[in-house]
């Protein structure tokens, strides 16, 4: 089934036609789809595996709010968006707070807080709202 094509590159012959050996830049379409098909179909399946992640599963409650002195703003338009803690891993880990600049006029920060839920507790991410 071995035939050494015409150019000198070793190829095997199929039903489907040639194929190079040892790969080549040649690559058959249904091999694309099927192999583009099956990382899809792990994609989905391990996707349905994967907790919330913002869930945190027993961690104790977070530590009190820092008090931050915010610095001077940037600009006029600008509002200060409060630190608060994240989880990471093992610990909870301050993230400062920033000045930033509202979605649109006349919005203002809510800040993230974190609910207690089913056993362990889940951040409520801030968000941007009208007055």
């Amino acid at each position: 089934m071995s035939a050494v094509h015409s150019r000198g590159a070793p190829r095997v012959e199929t039903r489907q036609g040639p194929i190079p050996v040892g790969g080549g830049p040649h690559v058959r379409a249904d091999t694309v789809r099927r192999t583009l098909l099956a990382a899809i179909v792990a994609g989905l399946v391990s996707g349905c595996a994967v907790a919330d992640p913002s869930m945190v599963t027993a961690p104790p409650p977070a530590p009190p709010t820092r008090v931050e002195v915010a610095p001077p703003a940037p600009g006029p338009t600008y509002v200060w968006v409060p630190g608060h803690w994240v989880w990471r891993r093992r610990a909870y880990a301050w993230v400062p707070g920033y000045w930033a600049v509202p979605t649109s006029p006349g919005y203002v920060w809510v800040p993230g807080h974190w609910v207690q839920r089913r056993g362990g507790y889940v951040w409520i991410e801030g968000r941007w709202r009208a007055r």
